[in-house]
């Protein structure tokens, strides 16, 4: 259904495909307008390095299940048990 399309960036004027798994994806969200940028000129725009996986914070918390420490990757607040990945895991798989 879809094909791919080669667009120019409208920053640095350089050919990039549009590919046809992404205007599907474009299509699924609702998007109406094809990319206008680069994958390298939207990393630059939202500052970030596109050959790098930016490192999420993670902070340091203990299971309220089975006591253990654990990293997890928000503020943990008193209000809420937290859980590290083992427990977490097996009260989704219970539920």
């Amino acid at each position: 259904m879809y094909q791919d399309i080669t667009l120019k960036c409208k920053d640095c004027g350089k050919e990039f495909v549009f590919s046809a798994g992404e205007q599907e994806f474009y299509a699924e969200k609702g998007f109406q307008n094809q990319p206008q940028r680069c994958k390298e000129c939207r990393a630059a725009k939202k500052g970030v390095n596109p050959t790098t996986k930016p490192q999420r914070e993670l902070f340091d918390a203990i299971c309220a299940e089975c006591g253990k420490p654990a990293k997890i990757p928000f503020q943990p607040t008193n209000d809420r048990p937290v859980y590290c990945s083992d427990c977490f895991a097996a009260r989704k798989a219970s539920k």
